[in-house]
């Protein structure tokens, strides 16, 4: 089966271009503002017209309220919610149903006693991502994005009642090592096809891509 990959903070039409070109699954769209990969919701609605059908169109949120989903949704044709914040399964879940949307929540991994406290989100959620919890003290962390990983055998073996995919300092390198050590179905990349933070690289998004069609 092929790795499905998103490419996460996508904030231009080159980056878009070179996504959608090289037929990725998720392209994400950061609706965050203190993260250098944000975009307002007129940019975004700009951008996601260039989005073709078969191509889910995702919106990363953190924590955010319902007045501010609602403004982006009325404008932003979105396929999909990322709920990257601290948001409670009872939070995913109302999301889930008011917006009428599927919803997947990130759960930031450290240890063991992470993975199991993602169980508690597989009955709101539609999917589930795994990213790298910051460590303690790292100055100007954001909830996700951060070029870290993870130890990715801390999900070998496990099975989840919903699809799921990995996400914390993937990038060309190193895709085919996390697939095959965590045994993930999908991933999802932002830093590790960036020349620097919020900075997209074409060259880099084709060849992650092209890392991840050859698994």
């Amino acid at each position: 089966m092929a790795i499905q990959v998103k490419i996460c903070g996508i904030n231009n039409r080159p980056a878009l271009a070179a996504a959608v070109d090289s037929v990725a699954a998720f392209i994400g769209l950061v609706f965050y503002p203190p993260s250098p990969r944000f975009v307002e919701i007129e940019q975004a609605a700009s951008l996601a017209v260039g989005v073709p059908e078969g191509i889910t169109k995702v919106g990363l949120l953190v924590d955010a309220d319902d007045t501010l989903i609602a403004g982006i949704l009325r404008r932003v044709p979105l396929d999909l919610l990322q709920l990257h914040g601290s948001e409670t399964p009872g939070r995913v879940a109302e999301i889930r149903s008011r917006f009428a949307l599927p919803v997947m929540k990130a759960v930031k991994i450290a240890g063991a006693e992470d993975v199991a406290a993602a169980e508690t989100y597989e009955a709101a959620a539609d999917r589930l991502l795994f990213d790298a919890r910051p460590p303690k003290g790292m100055t100007g962390a954001l909830p996700g994005g951060n070029a870290i990983a993870f130890d990715w055998h801390l999900l070998a073996g496990r099975r989840w009642s919903v699809p799921w995919m990995l996400s914390g300092g993937l990038n060309a390198g190193n895709v085919a090592e996390a697939v095959r050590t965590a045994g993930a179905p999908a991933v999802d990349v932002s830093s590790g096809v960036e020349n620097r933070p919020g900075v997209k690289s074409p060259d880099k998004i084709r060849a992650f891509l092209k890392a991840a069609r050859a698994l």
